[in-house]
């Protein structure tokens, strides 16, 4: 196959069985990373694992709802079995509303279920994957974020709520996997066109997508390390010039920028240290 830049690592993608996902697992694939997969679905799954595995790479899927700690512990016990250490996780499985509706007319167990899903999901894996990646000194982990992060949006209240949410929790472990040599970092990929897009009243008619090959380059690049100096960063892919932040990485990280923080109304503003 070549020389491949991941060759003999292994990574960890949920929601592996289409989409995003689907994608991301064969670009690591390419690049000679064995994959873990997860996901609700055994037949997508598996399809994805025999595209992976004709790539040349070693393959081990698990179906489990990410949402359930029970399933996640025992899908990643399997990974690690079969696989050995993780050197990437790549927390991608999610959901969305499905109906743009206000809050008070959100149906309420399909607005907790995104919830669960998008910020629960990341926590259960994370709590399985970091002990053995702060064990051993080094990982990366690769959150897939959006830009309904970081502004209102009433009509996707829990998407938008629980992606504010993932990234404040890799705000909040940014500093403590240093010193481990864990890097975390939140990519949104821009609106690209996917099944659970494609769905989305709001993206009805839309020509120009992002690029979901620009996507996994970005997500290979984060596991050879090339993204580690924007550690604990957001990144949005579509918009940001990447070779860009990384010469500035050190003025970001200075000033705390690419994070979630308050804005204070002016120096008078009694709650401007939290900024």
């Amino acid at each position: 196959m070549g020389l491949r830049s991941l060759e003999g690592g292994s990574a960890l993608v949920t929601g592996a069985g289409r989409g995003i996902g689907r994608e991301i697992a064969l670009g690591l694939a390419e690049e000679g990373m064995n994959l873990g997969l997860l996901g609700r679905h055994r037949d997508t799954l598996t399809d994805t694992l025999h595209a992976c595995v004709r790539l040349g790479v070693k393959c081990v899927a698990f179906t489990a709802d990410v949402a359930h700690p029970g399933q996640v512990k025992a899908a990643v016990d399997g990974v690690q079995r079969d696989l050995g250490r993780i050197d990437l996780l790549v927390n991608n499985a999610g959901q969305v509303d499905r109906a743009e509706v206000p809050l008070w007319e959100a149906d309420q167990a399909q607005w907790w279920q995104v919830v669960e899903t998008n910020l629960r999901g990341p926590f259960n894996l994370l709590r399985s994957v970091l002990p053995g990646m702060v064990e051993r000194g080094s990982g990366r982990v690769v959150n897939l974020n959006s830009g309904f992060a970081l502004r209102p949006e009433g009509r996707y209240t829990a998407y938008a709520t629980s992606k504010a949410a993932l990234l404040r929790l890799s705000d909040n472990l940014a500093e403590s996997l240093r010193p481990h040599g864990v890097t975390v970092l939140d990519i949104s990929p821009g609106a690209v066109a996917t099944e659970m897009t494609a769905n989305m009243p709001m993206f009805e008619g839309m020509v120009h997508w992002g690029s979901i090959p620009y996507l996994v380059a970005t997500v290979v690049d984060a596991a050879r390390g090339r993204l580690d100096p924007l550690h604990g960063r957001f990144l949005h892919l579509g918009r940001d010039d990447l070779e860009a932040l990384l010469r500035d990485a050190e003025l970001i990280r200075a000033r705390d920028a690419r994070t979630l923080r308050l804005r204070p109304y002016g120096d008078e503003d009694p709650l401007g240290g939290y900024a």
